[in-house]
């Protein structure tokens, strides 16, 4: 809690930025993330707090329209969209010239062209063993050949990766054009292209110059750059002088009226509209809820404990409404779910007892009262890892995931040996040893009362649950070295495909996205093939069985998809939450002469 209220001190110290008094004062858009970022070195990131900040600091190929519904992808730093080849396994890029990174002392004093042979660098970084990067296995799955080669000639020989070796999959033709050669086809290689937060250009001199470093030194084409860093509190951007010229365009949906409004309003403004971000970490929901009602953020994410107070019945507050504040409310490309390591001897393995026990408390989880008690109403039961608005997800689709049943959960206790052996009220193991499930959790006050819910689930069936606190970027540190038995988490689609939901349980992904460890050779044969089809029923039929089998051997407990409430101040112009990617900041304005003035 001390450091919260802190990061909610220095928020409001920052806020006088606004009240310049001359008469083109600094756009300063004001906002809060309720986690810690990581950092921000593309390679070496996979959560979401830190993709937001990368996807504004690095560009990627293309990225996703501002304002199309539910997505469309566009052009970026790329010239055109890609030349694809009949077969998927060979996409050509031409790349504009004249884009230039910001200035660095890394570059000595020189403008530094965007090349073909950044992206060569940037995707090759993925498979540098050293850096370990957490989406290493996703990048691995777009099968350009070679690169993989390079990767364990490193492993294999213990010497550093060497980025001089050209490779045939991914190659610069020309000073501005880029080739990938694939040794399947990729029908879907455009959204992996499209994520800047991740796949965008990195310029080789910065990482040598700041070596183990560079998390904290970004260094993009993008329209912003990193000015000021307070690990865990304080994250400050400011407009990139050297961005190139860019101008509001998008196509909204033909009856998107709300849409094309905000074409009207931005169509031919120069991008990005604000000159600065300051984004504050703060993890208890009531300092931030606080700090936007004081009128210190400017755009807020409405916490759980406070969504019937801003706004009741899915409407807006009279109070707020009054005040000219903003509503955005909509079911989130996300799915939350506990899992469970499949390598932990008490909860994971693959026989029918350890099975039994993963699926028992699954139905002894309400995830109903969840929704009504906790989330207030703010979200809708998750049957599969799919998440809304991904290719393949079926609103109607229900699997024995969303079943709440203390008594089929007592039974196959009961049948598979899960019982009271020592008479001291808690089921132990079938060999008679206690049976104590180890729950890593978060310290702050919404977390604890997820984990009190859940307690008393697994005490209604008997089952000892111990809780462990602590925090989130370090429990994600232990889940990737696969020391938490049981985490909760929520996971945001980066892309449209479904490929997105099932990577998290891919074999050769254990220890990156795949957090379970999950193995499992037809699962991960089905996934392979999904990869090479084109969306189509063969395709969809693929994806069916591979549901089944998530279901059938409970990896995942699947609970929610979270209904996100925004509220925006009333001096905050042209915001929409983006539906893939993270990318916004460059399409809002917020206008000083409305905003009022920090007493």
């Amino acid at each position: 809690m001390r450091r919260c209220i802190a990061a909610l001190v220095a928020a409001m110290a920052l806020a006088p930025t606004a009240r310049a008094a001359d008469d083109n004062p600094p756009r300063v858009f004001r906002y809060s993330f309720p986690a810690a970022e990581t950092g921000f070195d593309p390679a070496q990131i996979s959560d979401l707090y830190s993709r937001t900040v990368t996807a504004h600091i690095f560009d990627g190929l293309y990225h996703y329209d501002p304002l199309a519904r539910p997505y469309r992808v566009r052009p970026n730093v790329a010239l055109g969209m890609p030349e694809v080849s009949a077969d998927f396994k060979v996409w050509t890029v031409r790349i504009k010239p004249g884009i230039y990174f910001a200035d660095d002392p890394a570059f000595g004093g020189k403008k530094r062209e965007l090349v073909a042979q950044d992206f060569v660098y940037s995707w090759k970084r993925f498979f540098d063993p050293a850096l370990n990067s957490p989406v290493y296995s996703g990048f691995k799955e777009a099968g350009v050949i070679g690169v993989e080669a390079l990767r364990l000639r490193a492993i294999q020989g213990k010497t550093p990766f060497d980025y001089s070796i050209e490779v045939e999959g991914i190659r610069a033709l020309d000073r501005y054009t880029l080739q990938f050669k694939l040794d399947s086809p990729r029908p879907r290689l455009i959204y992996t292209l499209a994520e800047g937060n991740l796949f965008g250009a990195v310029a080789r001199e910065v990482v040598e110059f700041y070596g183990d470093k560079v998390m904290a030194h970004p260094v993009g084409t993008g329209p912003f750059m990193l000015k000021q860093w307070r690990r865990s509190s304080l994250i400050v951007l400011v407009r990139n002088p050297a961005f190139r010229e860019t101008y509001y365009d998008a196509e909204p949906n033909p009856d998107d009226a709300e849409g094309h409004a905000m074409l009207a309003r931005f169509k031919g403004r120069r991008l990005p509209m604000l000159d600065r971000v300051e984004i504050s970490i703060i993890e208890v929901s009531q300092p931030r809820w606080l700090a936007f009602l004081n009128e210190q953020f400017d755009l807020l994410t409405v916490p759980l404990e406070f969504a019937g107070v801003a706004a009741p019945k899915g409407k807006l507050a009279p109070n707020l409404a009054k005040r000219g504040v903003g509503l955005q409310r909509i079911v989130n490309t996300d799915r939350t779910l506990y899992y469970f390591n499949m390598e932990d001897p008490l909860v994971g393995g693959y026989t029918p007892d350890k099975v039994a026990l993963r699926r028992a408390i699954s139905l002894a989880t309400d995830v109903s009262r969840e929704i009504n008690l906790l989330r207030r109403g703010q979200a809708v039961p998750a049957q599969t890892v799919l998440a809304p608005g991904t290719w393949g997800y079926d609103p109607n689709y229900k699997s024995e995931n969303s079943d709440y049943s203390p008594a089929r959960a007592k039974a196959l206790l009961d049948m598979y040996g899960y019982v009271d052996r020592d008479g001291d009220g808690w089921r132990d193991l079938p060999d008679g040893k206690p049976l104590i499930l180890q729950y890593a959790t978060q310290p702050d006050e919404l977390s604890r009362q997820f984990d009190e819910l859940w307690k008393k689930n697994m005490d209604g069936v008997g089952l000892r649950l111990n809780v462990i606190k602590g925090q989130w970027p370090e429990q994600l540190k232990m889940a990737r070295a696969g020391q938490l038995m049981i985490w909760q988490l929520g996971y945001t689609a980066a892309s449209p495909d479904a490929q997105d939901g099932l990577q998290t349980l891919y074999g050769p992904g254990a220890g990156g996205q795949n957090l379970p460890r999950f193995r499992h050779a037809r699962f991960d044969q089905i996934y392979e093939r999904m990869q090479a089809l084109p969306d189509g029923p063969e395709r969809l039929e693929l994806l069916h069985e591979a549901l089944k089998i998530v279901t059938a051997l409970a990896p995942h407990k699947y609970n929610v998809h979270r209904v996100i409430t925004d509220l925006t101040q009333p001096w905050l112009l042209g915001y929409r939450r983006p539906t893939f990617g993270s990318q916004f900041w460059q399409y809002v304005d917020v206008d000083p002469a409305h905003r009022p003035k920090v007493k």
